[in-house]
Order: C-alpha cells, then structure tokens, then sequence
C-alpha cells in the first residue's frame, strides 16, 4: 500500500502539491490523472524520495522510501524512461540493477522475456526508440518482483501491440495482489486499465473514487440526433418536456430521453432525422468537466473557427 498524507511541495512562490492526501491499496490498477501541471510528476518524485516535501510524508508498505532495506525489492518504478546510459547495453543496464540490489542474475533473463527486449538486449540503449526504452524501463521496474510499481506515462511511445502488452500486465500484477498506480494523459487507454483513480489539479485532491462511479458521477447521458431541422425537432421535443441542448456539428442532445421516444416524436411529427444515438459516458467526458478549471493552458478550439476564407472543421 502507498499512503500519501497531507503532502505539500512549494518551489518558491509556487506550489507545485497542496495538502495531497489519498491511499493506493493493493489488488487493483490506480489511475493517477490530472492535466499538465498539475503536480502527478511531483508527487511521484516524493513518493520515492527523489524530491523532499515542504510538508506531509508518504508511507510505502509502512515505511517512507528511504527506510526501505531493498527498495527495488519493495517498489518498482519508471519516471523518466531515457533516464539510462546510452552507451550501455540493455544486458548491462539490467545486470547493474540486479547486482547492486543483490538481485539473482536469471531474474535478469525473466524481466526480458517478459517485456520483448530478447531481440534487442544486447544493442546499446542510446539507440532504442521511445517505446523500446519504456520496455526496458518496466522491465527495470519489475527487476526485484516489488510488490509495489509506480510507473509515470508508461504507455508514451509504445505501439497498440505494446499498449495491449501493458494492460494485461498490470491487471495481472494487481491480481497477484500488487499495488499498481500509473499515471497517464490517454484516456481512452486509462478507461480500459484501471479500476480506481485519483485526479488531481493544481496539486489539489479533486476525485479519488472508482472508474465507474467516476464516470458515472460527472457524465449525463443523452440521446444525439442529427436533422437537417434542427428548431422543429428542438420544438417537438421540448413540447413532449425533453430538455434539448446544442451538440457538436449541429446536431441536439436530447436529455435523459430514449432513442426510440426521440424516433416516435420525429415520426409523429413529420422531422427529418438521419440518425439517433444514445451517446456512451466517457472516462474523458468526466476528466475535462472536473478538471476544467484547472487547466493552465487552453488552445484554440478549431473545430468553430474561421480563418481566412476556410473554415476549419
């Protein structure tokens, strides 16, 4: 287990992680998400001691990370996956690891096989592309078979084949009865990963809370109908005491209705509809309405705007 209590981290005038307070219990996959900025990277840094608070602890199994007598044995982490001697084999980077954490050599072959590096172990690491290092970054996380992982982005630069790798890893390992928190910006990806998550924003606590009731607590669920008459079909419903709000590209959302209701009334009244779908709640949908005001650095929305004589869609 991972309890974080009260952690704050200030650089100067700003801080980075206000009064963080949440527990990463075993047998599950913890989603730690939050937008740019937010302090996910921070956090993860003091968890393993790499950066001290200004104020609140972090207890690993218990213990704060630097009372850990075979850290790499308790937990596995990846933070930062070009953090390795280019110059080095893969083999040896490995082997370093284990012999420094007195870490028998064969578990070394183990982790390989495991992550898919057998074909490239013996190349140096300053050539491997992105995904190949995240590999040999688990691969280094699951060196001591810890009991506890924290892995920051893991899935960044992996191809799909790689990125179903991860998943069915992590939830293997979180059945072994691991504890497994992993931070990420996809979210598509989180949805199919993790069973809980805490969100964060501005270094603020902002949900920690299961996936499902996550979604289900800050998503609507609506019906979306595309017309080539949008006010009579916005008028036959609000007369039948359907809110109706505006959709994207056009189209209405029908509030809280049915697809076959919202069918009946365009039939019943004569509206051109040429599609109707109930519109499925997203872990994204939930992830920007919670944190949407913590968010320091918003683009232009093109998908409304006009520049010169074309229009961006």
């Amino acid at each position: 287990m991972i309890e974080v209590c009260e952690l704050t981290k200030r650089f100067g005038r700003i801080t980075a992680v206000d009064g963080l307070s949440f527990q990463v219990r075993p047998e599950r996959v913890t989603g730690f998400l939050g937008p740019n900025g937010a302090g996910k990277s921070t956090a993860m840094r003091m968890m393993l001691d790499l950066d001290r608070p200004t104020s609140g602890h972090v207890r690993i199994e218990g213990l704060p990370y630097r009372q850990l007598r075979e850290p790499l044995r308790t937990v596995g982490a990846l933070l930062d996956a070009g953090s390795v001697h280019g110059g080095r084999s893969a083999r040896a980077h490995l082997r370093w690891l284990a012999r420094s954490n007195r870490i028998a050599g064969r578990r070394v072959s183990e982790v390989v096989e495991l992550t898919g590096l057998e074909s490239a172990i013996s190349r140096r690491a300053g050539k491997f592309s992105l995904g190949m290092r995240q590999r040999l970054g688990i691969a280094a996380a699951l060196l001591g078979d810890p009991r506890v992982l924290l892995l920051d982005e893991p899935v960044n630069g992996l191809d799909p084949e790689g990125i179903l790798w991860f998943r069915g890893l992590m939830k293997a390992l979180a059945a072994e009865g691991r504890t497994v928190l992993v931070s990420s910006h996809l979210m598509s990806e989180a949805a199919l990963t993790v069973d809980h998550l805490v969100v964060i924003g501005r270094g603020r606590l902002l949900a920690d809370t299961s996936t499902a009731e996550f979604i289900d607590r800050h998503t609507r669920s609506c019906v979306r109908a595309r017309t080539p008459e949008p006010e009579r079909l916005r008028e036959v419903l609000t007369g039948a005491g359907i809110r109706v709000e505006e959709g994207p590209h056009g189209s209405l959302e029908a509030i809280g209705a049915e697809p076959a209701r919202i069918g009946e009334l365009s039939a019943a009244h004569g509206v051109t509809v040429h599609e109707v779908a109930r519109q499925a709640a997203s872990l994204e949908e939930a992830f920007i309405r919670i944190t949407g005001e913590s968010v320091d650095y918003r683009g232009t929305d093109c998908r409304s705007s006009d520049h010169g004589n074309g229009e961006v869609r």
